[in-house]
């Protein structure tokens, strides 16, 4: 018998959509949760796609995102998977990391204390 090895699978399969894993919704959830503690946000909404998964912050329900984080597994090697977007649809802050995309978020946070 002749051994003609053939790996499985022939090809990599990709995954029917892109979502957050637990640590990373779990940072961004947390966030969220301060912002709607200091009364900036009220809602949100998640989109899975195939190429990309996106968090969308509200003021308002009925608005345009405040703020929409992207995750884009694609462009990991480029620019960075993650993306800030403002209210108008521009690009505030890509990066490689989820912690430095959220920075311009939770600096709004921070408040000068006197002593």
């Amino acid at each position: 018998m002749s051994g003609t090895v053939t790996p499985f699978p022939l090809h990599a399969v990709r995954p029917a959509q892109v979502g957050f894993e637990r640590e990373e919704l779990q940072r961004i959830l947390d966030l969220y949760g301060r912002m709607v503690a200091a009364g900036l946000w009220r809602d949100y909404a998640m989109d899975f796609a195939k190429d990309a998964a996106s968090f969308s912050a509200f003021r308002r329900t009925a608005e345009r995102p405040e703020a929409r984080i992207e995750k884009r597994p694609a462009l990991r090697a480029k620019q960075g998977m993650w993306t800030l977007y403002g209210e108008g649809g521009q690009v505030l802050k890509r990066g490689h990391e989820l912690a430095s995309v959220l920075f311009p978020l939770e600096r709004r946070l921070l408040k000068v204390v006197e002593s």
